[in-house]
């Protein structure tokens, strides 16, 4: 009987939770990824064409042992799982539970291992925390006070990473969400752009996605900020509770100046591709996107992962259609295709 990755990560003395990690923080259950192994469905997360995975592992008797691994794993041009990776890696925990003497980590010491930026590694321990029961770092207590003014503007580069991340996934206890909704307005920019893009990994509710959007419009009126602060701001309200609401506020941001900036666009292919599930929005987005600053290199890139996507890529191809589309839209999209032809790898 062949060997799923569940059935070896998980027995009678360990627990297994399994996250995706490409665009955001997301739970896979158990089931899910069980057939996302034996090839029955597809990656629903595919992210740059792979799958992204966040492993932890724990023993209830023992949860000071818990295991944290992090896997990038090839997907096919349907997006299922590539077998031989998957072998690999099935293969590596055999021999490890073979020769426990190797001292090779099997999930560590291979070729689909890989590391998350600071922000997102943060944001993961601070899951896996509440997820074991454990205390917050040692750093959380003073963000708190932060963001309870408690401490001068000023006092945001004191403040360590992961008390940022401790305090985004815990924004459900005592007032930390009314603190942050109320002070957003008054954060230095850095740390604004650090607590939205850690936002994404959560549901803001709505209180904070009023804060969030009215940080965003402010923003595109006084023409001010940097690309990246447009960008953390979409990420911050992309899995906002009010979805027709946040669209609202993109729509604005693709009727800005800002529309153009290959960090914004970016971030909206990235993280709300259910935005541009509708088909004007789609177009709109488009269009910008082919007049945008990233070039055709730019269109490529985000096209190639958009079209990923199992929901958007008959989207995509009926835009390609539209017979109102600009003649510079026209002209990507035959660079596109034409490089598609010639073997690159857009999909």
């Amino acid at each position: 009987m062949e060997k799923l990755l569940v059935d070896l990560l998980q027995h009678e003395d360990n627990r297994l939770r399994i996250f995706d990690m490409g665009r955001r923080i997301e739970k896979l259950s158990l089931e899910q990824f069980t057939q996302i192994e034996k090839a029955t469905q597809p990656y629903p997360f595919p992210f740059l064409h792979h799958a992204w995975i966040g492993l932890l592992i724990w023993n209830p008797a023992a949860k000071d042992q818990n295991l944290i691994w992090f896997l990038k794993l090839p997907l096919d041009e349907q997006g299922y799982l590539v077998q031989a990776a998957r072998d690999d890696i099935v293969n590596r925990l055999l021999h490890q539970v073979i020769d426990p003497e190797s001292n090779q980590d099997a999930l560590k010491d291979n070729p689909f291992s890989f590391t998350p930026d600071p922000e997102k590694m943060a944001c993961f321990h601070a899951k896996a925390s509440r997820i074991l029961q454990t205390p917050a770092s040692r750093y959380y207590e003073e963000v708190q006070q932060y963001m309870a003014g408690q401490h001068s503007r000023d006092h945001w580069s004191h403040l360590g990473l992961q008390g940022i991340a401790d305090f985004v996934m815990r924004l459900e206890q005592g007032q930390n969400n009314p603190y942050l909704s109320k002070r957003l307005d008054e954060l230095p920019d850095p740390l604004l752009m650090t607590l939205a893009r850690m936002l994404e990994h959560t549901q803001p509710d709505h209180r904070l996605q009023a804060s969030l959007s009215q940080q965003l419009q402010k923003r595109l009126t006084q023409h001010q900020a940097t690309p990246e602060l447009i960008a953390a701001l979409i990420r911050g309200l992309s899995s906002a509770i009010d979805q027709n609401g946040r669209d609202r506020v993109i729509d604005q941001v693709l009727q800005s100046h800002y529309a153009d900036e290959a960090e914004v666009l970016v971030a909206l292919a990235t993280r709300c591709h259910n935005y541009l599930i509708n088909p004007d929005r789609l177009q709109h987005f488009l269009e910008c996107l082919a007049n945008g600053k990233a070039g055709q290199q730019g269109f490529n890139r985000v096209l190639s992962d958009i079209m990923f996507i199992p929901a958007m890529r008959l989207q995509v191809l009926a835009a390609f259609r539209n017979p109102n589309r600009s003649s510079t839209l026209s002209q990507a999209i035959g660079q596109l295709l034409g490089t598609t032809r010639s073997g690159e790898q857009t999909h």
